[in-house]
Formats: C-alpha cells, structure tokens, sequence
C-alpha cells in the first residue's frame, strides 16, 4: 500500500521549509518502517499535485499553513481516505477569532479580546507565530487584539479518534490520545514578535492533569480529529492560545521517544481506534532545523 504525504512548506514556503522538512523526514520515515510506500507531491502547483497522486494512494495526508491546509485537505478528501483532520474543521481552526469564540462558548479559557494596553495582535489567519507580536498598537486589517498573558509555555500533541459507524448506527471513536506535554522555546524580539524555536518534550509541569484536561475538551468541542496540537499559557489559568488541527514540530522531538509509530497510530485513529496510550522513554530538546538532542 501507499500513502500521499502532501508537505506544503519544503517546496513552496522559504521561511517555513525547515520545519516542513523536518516533520516532513520523521512521517516518511515511520511510514516506510511500517510498510509502506510514500509518495510526495513534486515542485508544481500543490493542489494539482495532490489531485493528480491521491487516487493511486490507499491514504494522504497534508501537512500545510493553517490559513491553506482547509483547501487542500478538501482535494485530497475527494480522491483517497484523509489521515487528518476533515477539511470543514481545519477551516474553522484557521480563523483564530471564530475558534475562540467557540471555545469561550463552551468554558474553554482564552485570552479575552483587549482594546487597550499591552496585548498580543495575531493575524486571524495565520500559522505558529508568524505575525504574532506583543503591542499596544492598533491591530492592522486581518489582525485581531488579545489579552496579553503573563505564564509559561507548552503544547499538548493528541490524535483524535475518526467517528465511526454505518448507515443505521454512529458511535464515536476512542477518546483523544495524548502523545505528550510538551515545553515550548518562545523567544520575543526587540520589536515584540514572537519566535518559536521548538521545545522539550515530555515534560510533566505540576499541573499536567489539567493541561491536558482542558486540551482534550478542546478537540471533542472542535471535532478534530487526527494529529493536532493544543497550545496554551499557564497562569490562574490553563489558557487556550491556539489550535493546529494538523501535524506540529513537536512530532520531531516526540517520535525520538516514542516506542509506537506515529504511522500506526494515524492510521487506526482514522478508522475509529488505536492504543490507550503511548510509551514514551527519557526526553529530547528540538529546534526548529529538525535537531534532536537528548536531555
């Protein structure tokens, strides 16, 4: 059997090729260790290559920039069976303001909407923190203003369950599996950006149980499902501050430690199963480059 993986940034974004190529390296590697053969898109128009080598593939996945990955999720949904998150959900995480407005809804913590004062300003479409600064400027067209939250950094990486069923019966798949807790390396410049350089991973800060308490409510509320990434600041609060319904570096710094294949796993979420949990062993730093260094 083979699988598509449709990795957008090593051929078509510059600033976010390294990351691409890294999570790009660790899928394809543990794909061709559980047998089988990968195939990748070439250097031409990204959705005509994903339509064009879909419908030879058993399975796909796309890995792309949030405010892009809802179109071509939905290219390769119509041609073969998606390991992702489905393409209507990916949309509504790609609108920063309208993902928070829901989680609000439910009792998810979030920044709350600032009109005055130090604040973080965010594009409403955006990926990881490209064009996330810290200001008490105005945001500009496609901007949106936040609540500016003192406390430490981490992200939770979970694959989610398909729901599965037939035409007379639905359940929902097994509940999210949490692959880790991990650190985030934010750094922000003299002109208030922020800058992400990768992490540690695991890490078990005091309040783990609740990190992940309130990542899984995130993904049941959104309906994610596959690999996604929950990042949040802990202060009075675990505070919700983005949702990457999509693979993450993190997955560099986790598959380093993790005696499963994210292959495996991916591959049983999208059918409604796999493990109760994961075996992770000792605990890695990694950059954005790929690097891997054990602590």
């Amino acid at each position: 059997m083979n699988v598509l993986l449709a990795e957008y940034a090593t051929t078509h974004d510059p600033a976010l090729a390294p990351e691409g190529a890294a999570m790009l390296t660790v899928l394809k590697q543990s794909f061709e260790r559980c047998g089988y053969d990968v195939e990748l898109p070439g250097n031409g128009d990204f959705g005509a290559e994903i339509e064009h080598i879909a419908p030879t593939c058993t399975m796909g996945l796309v890995i792309a920039p949030d405010h892009l990955l809802a179109r071509y999720t939905q290219i390769l949904e119509q041609h073969t069976h998606n390991l992702g998150c489905g393409f209507m959900t990916v949309a509504l995480c790609a609108n920063k303001v309208q993902t928070e407005k829901i989680l609000r809804s439910h009792d998810v913590p979030v920044p709350a909407e600032a009109s005055a004062g130090k604040r973080v300003i965010k594009p409403v479409k955006g990926c990881g923190a490209q064009g996330v600064r810290i200001s008490d400027g105005a945001p500009d067209a496609g901007e949106f203003a936040q609540q500016y939250i003192e406390g430490e950094h981490f992200s939770v990486s979970i694959v989610a369950s398909r729901v599965v069923g037939d035409a007379c019966l639905y359940f929902s798949g097994k509940p999210p599996l949490v692959l880790a807790v991990n650190r985030q390396c934010i750094e922000t410049g003299s002109d208030g950006a922020f800058q992400y350089r990768g992490g540690e991973t695991p890490v078990h800060p005091a309040r783990e149980a609740e990190i992940i308490e309130v990542a899984k409510n995130v993904v049941e509320v959104l309906g994610c499902q596959g690999y996604c990434g929950v990042d949040v600041v802990v202060a009075d609060k675990v505070y919700v501050v983005d949702v990457n319904p999509r693979i993450t570096t993190s997955l560099v710094g986790i598959s380093a430690c993790m005696k499963e294949e994210i292959a495996d796993i991916l591959i049983a979420a999208s059918k409604g199963g796999g493990p109760d949990q994961v075996h992770l062993a000792g605990s890695v730093r990694f950059d954005t480059q790929g690097k891997v260094t054990r602590i």
